[in-house]
């Protein structure tokens, strides 16, 4: 499965993957009650990018990956906090403890659990009046455009399965999705919150980050080493060996309702 790649280099995801905007967690601390005693749960925490500023808020923190490899550098990095526990499992096979949480979060994670199941447990584990929090983050317009836009004709080229004629959104052309929230009936109005930010790489950089993404390990040795050199090339040769990479992360925060209500 896809989601099995992320595990396959933790040190290099660790090392590259961008994190999130502080504000994002300053925006769920209010609504979520976080802080000293609060019980919050983190669905695919990674290498601990969004675990490390709840922990700093004082919450008691359960945090999960399926990766033993990922989770063993997010205890690393969470040494100093000893109100963390890091758990390698899968959330789907994960049996929930007796107490429940004040808060579930999952930082670009949430996409990849079992859709029968992801909404109906975080509710089941949550207290009433809990707080789900869903973290997705998105690469659209804006920095280094040109780049963007020349490099869709490398992933033509060395992947056959690429949509030809892609451009990257503006970002107000991503929905704000409701319907599983509504679907399930576990959960009050959703909430959206959005941040923009910018990231700048060298041609090492970036290709490290790309071998970060799931879509790109998978591919065969041979194409991959094309798309990637092809890409290089781009920002060596046009670029001055620096691209600006645009991201937009959004946040969407909704409470549990009572089963009756």
């Amino acid at each position: 499965m896809l989601r099995d790649t992320f595990g396959e280099d933790a040190e290099l995801y660790d090392r590259c993957r961008p994190g999130y905007p502080p504000r994002l967690f300053a925006d769920l601390a209010a609504p979520a009650g976080l802080g000293p005693h609060t019980r919050v749960l983190e669905i695919g925490c990674g290498t601990g990018q969004a675990t490390l500023p709840l922990a700093e808020l004082g919450c008691t923190i359960v945090a999960m990956d399926l990766s033993p490899d990922m989770a063993a550098v997010a205890r690393r990095n969470l040494a100093e906090f000893p109100n963390v526990t890091v758990v390698a499992s899968a959330f789907e096979d994960w049996p929930p403890p007796a107490e429940p949480f004040d808060a579930v979060l999952s930082a670009t994670a949430f996409h990849w659990i079992d859709p029968n199941v992801r909404m109906r447990k975080a509710a089941d584990l949550l207290r009433p009046g809990g707080t789900l929090g869903i973290v997705s983050t998105h690469h659209v317009a804006g920095g280094t455009d040109a780049f963007f836009a020349a490099a869709q004709r490398c992933y033509e080229c060395f992947d056959p399965t690429t949509p030809p004629g892609l451009r990257l959104s503006t970002g107000d052309e991503i929905p704000d999705e409701t319907a599983e929230f509504e679907q399930s009936a576990r959960f009050g109005p959703v909430e959206f919150r959005r941040y923009r930010w910018t990231r700048s790489y060298t041609s090492p950089e970036y290709l490290d980050l790309l071998m970060t993404y799931s879509g790109h390990r998978a591919m065969a040795p041979q194409a991959r080493d094309g798309l990637l050199a092809c890409i290089a090339g781009l920002i060596d040769n046009d670029h001055g060996g620096r691209i600006t990479k645009q991201y937009m992360t959004r946040l969407a925060i909704a409470h549990t309702v009572s089963l009756s209500a």
